[in-house]
Protein backbone atom coordinates (compact mmCIF):
# COMPACT_ATOMS: atom_id res chain seq x y z
CA UNK A 1 0.00 0.00 0.00
CA UNK A 2 1.88 3.66 -1.28
CA UNK A 3 2.29 5.98 2.09
CA UNK A 4 0.05 9.15 0.89
CA UNK A 5 2.44 12.07 0.65
CA UNK A 6 0.12 14.06 2.41
CA UNK A 7 0.19 11.83 5.79
CA UNK A 8 2.34 12.94 7.91
CA UNK A 9 3.07 10.75 11.18
CA UNK A 10 2.25 12.54 14.49
CA UNK A 11 3.37 10.87 17.51
CA UNK A 12 2.26 10.13 20.57
CA UNK A 13 3.89 10.72 24.08
CA UNK A 14 6.99 7.85 25.01
CA UNK A 15 5.44 6.09 27.85
CA UNK A 16 8.02 3.50 29.88
CA UNK A 17 6.38 1.79 32.13
CA UNK A 18 8.29 -1.25 34.94
CA UNK A 19 6.50 -4.30 36.00
CA UNK A 20 6.60 -5.95 33.29
CA UNK A 21 9.37 -3.23 31.01
CA UNK A 22 7.52 -1.78 28.20
CA UNK A 23 7.36 1.22 26.32
CA UNK A 24 3.99 2.39 24.73
CA UNK A 25 2.74 5.88 22.36
CA UNK A 26 -0.38 7.34 23.91
CA UNK A 27 -1.80 10.04 22.25
CA UNK A 28 -2.12 13.24 24.07
CA UNK A 29 -2.88 15.78 25.61
CA UNK A 30 -4.16 14.34 28.70
CA UNK A 31 -3.98 14.74 32.53
CA UNK A 32 -1.79 12.22 34.17
CA UNK A 33 -4.34 10.54 35.94
CA UNK A 34 -6.45 9.74 33.04
CA UNK A 35 -3.08 8.19 31.01
CA UNK A 36 -2.73 5.66 34.43
CA UNK A 37 -6.48 4.48 33.91
CA UNK A 38 -6.01 4.48 30.07
CA UNK A 39 -3.33 2.03 30.91
CA UNK A 40 -5.66 0.62 33.33
CA UNK A 41 -2.97 1.13 36.35
CA UNK A 42 -4.57 2.30 39.57
CA UNK A 43 -4.05 6.03 39.80
CA UNK A 44 -2.99 6.13 43.62
CA UNK A 45 -0.57 3.09 43.04
CA UNK A 46 1.98 4.70 40.65
CA UNK A 47 4.07 7.91 40.06
CA UNK A 48 4.16 9.34 36.71
CA UNK A 49 7.73 11.22 36.17
CA UNK A 50 8.17 13.69 32.88
CA UNK A 51 11.41 13.46 32.09
CA UNK A 52 13.40 13.60 35.54
CA UNK A 53 10.38 15.75 37.72
CA UNK A 54 7.55 13.93 38.91
CA UNK A 55 3.93 15.08 37.86
CA UNK A 56 0.52 15.24 40.13
CA UNK A 57 -2.12 13.35 38.80
CA UNK A 58 -3.77 16.46 38.02
CA UNK A 59 -0.93 17.94 35.36
CA UNK A 60 -0.68 18.13 31.28
CA UNK A 61 0.93 15.73 29.55
CA UNK A 62 1.62 16.57 25.96
CA UNK A 63 2.58 14.38 22.76
CA UNK A 64 6.28 15.52 23.09
CA UNK A 65 6.39 14.52 26.21
CA UNK A 66 8.70 11.48 27.54
CA UNK A 67 7.04 9.86 30.03
CA UNK A 68 7.69 7.14 33.14
CA UNK A 69 5.50 5.75 34.59
CA UNK A 70 6.65 3.37 38.09
CA UNK A 71 4.79 1.42 40.64
CA UNK A 72 4.37 2.84 44.22
CA UNK A 73 6.78 0.53 46.76
CA UNK A 74 6.31 1.06 50.53
CA UNK A 75 7.71 -1.41 53.01
CA UNK A 76 7.82 -1.09 56.83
Amino acid sequence: MPLDPDYSYDPGMQVQLSHPSRSVEIKGPKRAKDLLRELNLVVEAHLVIRGNELVTEDEMLFDQDQIEIRPVISGG
